[in-house]
C-alpha cells in the first residue's frame, strides 16, 4: 500500500514539476529580495550628485543610538564648501536655527532667547544634534556619496530621496527627502551667524534640552 501510494503520488506529476515549482518559488523569493534593495543611481546621476554645490531641502531625520531616539522634521540647506544651514521648525516659529560657516557654528533658539556656540566639528555637532556628523560629511551625505557604515540610498531622478547609515557611534541614521533641490540660488545671509545679541549662551545639554523641548529642573 505504501508503495502504491509512493507511486501513485509520483506519476500523478509529470517528471520535473516539482524542480520547475520550486525554481518558480526561487524566482518569486529573488524578485522579493531584489524589489526590497534599493536601486543604484546610474555614475551619471550620482557624479552629479556629488558634485552638487548647494543644495535646499526639508527632511524629515530619525536617529536611533546610545543616546536614545529621536525624529525631526528639519529644512536644511548647504553651499560648498562650508556653510551649513539648518533649521527645525516650531509651533510659533523656528524652534532652532543652527549655522556652520567656516569654523564657527551658531544656533539660536529664538523662543528661549538662547545660543550654542561651537566648532564645525563632528563632536560639536553631535554635542547640538545628536548626529555625529561634520558638516561636510552631513552634506555628502543628502546627495549620495557614503558616509558611515551601512550605507544605503533609495534614488530619485537626480537626488537621494532616502539616506541610511550606520554612524562611527552606532547611532542609526535615516534620512528621509521630502523635496530636495540641487544648485539652488542661495542668499548670502542664510549661512552669516544668527542674530543673537542680548540671548544667554548655553551648554550643550541645554541645547538639546531645548531643541527637544524638555524642561529643565
Amino acid at each position: 500500500m505504501t508503495r502504491r501510494a509512493a507511486s501513485g503520488s509520483s506519476s500523478a506529476h509529470p517528471r520535473g514539476a516539482a524542480p520547475a515549482a520550486l525554481s518558480l518559488v526561487a524566482a518569486l523569493l529573488l524578485g522579493a529580495g531584489c524589489a526590497t534593495a534599493p536601486p543604484p543611481a546610474s555614475p551619471e546621476v550620482a557624479a552629479r550628485a556629488a558634485a552638487t554645490r548647494s543644495y535646499n531641502s526639508q527632511l524629515k531625520v530619525s536617529l536611533s543610538g546610545p543616546q536614545g531616539r529621536g525624529r525631526l522634521r528639519v529644512l536644511l540647506a548647504f553651499r560648498r564648501p562650508d556653510g551649513l544651514r539648518i533649521e527645525v521648525p516650531g509651533p510659533t516659529g523656528a524652534r532652532l536655527i543652527a549655522v556652520a560657516a567656516g569654523d564657527a557654528l551658531t544656533a539660536v533658539f529664538p523662543s528661549s532667547r538662547a545660543v550654542f556656540l561651537g566648532r564645525t566639528n563632528a563632536e560639536d555637532m553631535e554635542a547640538l544634534l545628536s548626529v555625529r556628523l561634520s558638516p561636510r560629511e552631513m552634506m555628502d551625505l543628502l546627495v549620495g556619496v557614503p558616509v558611515g557604515s551601512d550605507h544605503r540610498v533609495r534614488w530619485g531622478p537626480a537626488l537621494p530621496r532616502e539616506v541610511r547609515a550606520t554612524l562611527s557611534d552606532r547611532s542609526r541614521l535615516k534620512v528621509t527627502v521630502e523635496d530636495a533641490q540641487a544648485e539652488a540660488a542661495l542668499a548670502d545671509a542664510a549661512f552669516a551667524p544668527p542674530p543673537h545679541e542680548g540671548y544667554r549662551t548655553v551648554d550643550a545639554d541645554e541645547a538639546r534640552d531645548l531643541l527637544v523641548g524638555r524642561r529643565r529642573r
